[in-house]
């Protein structure tokens, strides 16, 4: 029996890639930049520059550069989930995270393993390509969540400041500085925007198109209509914030029932890689006898195609839209 590390080998110089990138995004913006960080990330470059004109463009810059260059080859793939992560990053930068990254890679690679070099070099692309991916992929779902979560309660207090005779603009610059990151300092972008003669209903529209989010789309579309037609602004968005918290509790409740479901799949689609690789790694002579025949190239291919359709139809079907 032949055993080989190199398969763990790769999966340890992933892990430190993603981990790294972390590190590097911290190390250049600041711990404020963390979605976990308690500290509004428009406030501290607030308190730093002290400019609130040259703060507002700098995020409305990192709000709007990553859509702009969907035309940089290979670069389209990540724009979307980019621009909904609001990576601080430019496209050139994360360019070259993934350059350096990718070097990072087979230098690990060269040290642990003793594969070809062309293979090891087509290896470390993967690696910074993907971690980097997987890692603008995750800030996105954890953006979204918060924000989808911070959002009733924004909404919420935006209404007592109404009933208590704050103007909306008044309202937006409350939200900016009770809520945390992320809605805080995208409710802090508005309301700055609103303050340099920007419509408050457009802003909030560009807003919701960015991040594609529904909810935001019906506070944009309520604040319209009052801007058009008047009424009670308060008692429309009380209505709203009641609405998106149903939403999210179903949402939360559909996500709790489909969740043994989604496990199930994901199992379902692993395994047979898994067991396949731990095949290789502890008998490598296992298809030897039937390798050689045939049928045995078809039938591969066969169940690999299988094992993508299973991928796509359990995902399928634990995908229930709220």
């Amino acid at each position: 029996m032949v055993l080989t590390i190199e398969p763990i080998i790769y999966g340890i110089v992933f892990i430190a890639v993603l981990l790294l990138v972390e590190g590097i995004y911290l190390t250049v913006f600041g711990k404020s930049i963390s979605l976990n960080s308690k500290v509004n990330r428009r406030y501290e470059m607030l308190e730093k520059n002290g400019d609130r004109e040259q703060v507002l463009n700098q995020l409305r810059k990192e709000m709007g550069q990553h859509l702009r260059s969907r035309q940089i080859p290979l670069y389209s793939i990540l724009a979307e989930k980019a621009q909904k992560a609001n990576i601080a990053f430019t496209p050139v930068q994360l360019l070259m995270v993934m350059g350096f990254l990718g070097a990072f890679a087979f230098v690990g690679l060269t040290i642990g393993t003793a594969t070809s070099v062309p293979i090891r070099a087509i290896v470390s692309v993967v690696i910074g390509v993907g971690a980097v991916f997987v890692w603008i992929n995750g800030k996105a779902k954890k953006r979204l969540s918060m924000i989808e979560e911070q959002l009733p309660d924004a909404v919420e207090l935006m209404v007592r400041s109404l009933r208590v005779g704050h103007p909306f603009a008044n309202a937006l610059n409350i939200v900016a500085k009770e809520v945390p990151d992320p809605l805080g300092t995208e409710m802090g972008v508005i309301a700055d925007e609103s303050a340099y003669g920007r419509d408050v209903g457009e802003a909030l529209k560009d807003m919701a198109e960015r991040l594609d989010m529904q909810d935001l789309r019906f506070l944009a579309v309520a604040v319209s209509i009052q801007q058009q037609s008047g009424g009670n602004l308060a008692e429309v968005l009380d209505g709203l914030a009641k609405v998106i918290r149903s939403r999210f509790k179903l949402f939360r409740r559909v996500k709790a029932i489909t969740a043994e479901a989604a496990w199930s799949g994901k199992f379902l689609s692993g395994f047979p890689v898994g067991a396949l690789i731990l095949i290789a790694v502890g008998k490598p002579d296992y298809f030897d006898t039937v390798k050689d025949t045939g049928a045995f190239i078809p039938a591969a291919l066969i169940v690999a195609g299988f094992l993508v359709a299973n991928v796509f139809v359990m995902k399928a079907l634990v995908n229930i839209k709220v």
